[in-house]
């Protein structure tokens, strides 16, 4: 394995901790530790910056869908300062993953996400 697979799946791994992280301090910590300070997500439903605009987005989707995981789908791919992959939200209950998708992020020098790009493949009706 690379350094820079090594520094993509280390990027993502703290990003899935983020997204994953339930209560308010935890949640605070693991987006300081995962995004920059100025750092943004959007997708199809959200477009935010700095690290309070992430944290609410992410418990958002905790209120949204409460009992669920975000969870890797597939390798990580990277070249450059950008990396990809694939995440599915799973609920824990009986393993169904209704919401799917791709993000794209853009690391700075440090590992930490400068920006998150993501895309919805799969997402219920009237979510």
């Amino acid at each position: 394995m690379s350094v820079n697979t090594d520094r993509y799946e280390s990027a993502v791994a703290r990003y899935f901790e983020a997204w994953n992280a339930i209560e308010p301090e935890a949640l605070k910590k693991a987006v300081a530790a995962a995004w920059t300070a100025d750092g943004g997500y959007t997708d199809p439903l959200a477009d935010v910056r700095d690290h309070e605009g992430v944290a609410a987005v992410i418990a958002a989707a905790h209120e949204q869908f409460p009992g669920f995981v975000f969870r890797p789908l597939g390798a990580v791919d990277g070249h450059h300062d950008t990396a990809r992959f694939g995440w599915e939200l799973v609920n824990e209950a009986d393993g169904s993953a209704p919401v799917a998708g791709f993000d794209v992020v853009t690391l700075d020098d440090e590992g930490r996400i400068r920006q998150v790009l993501g895309f919805l493949d799969r997402v219920p009706a009237g979510a």
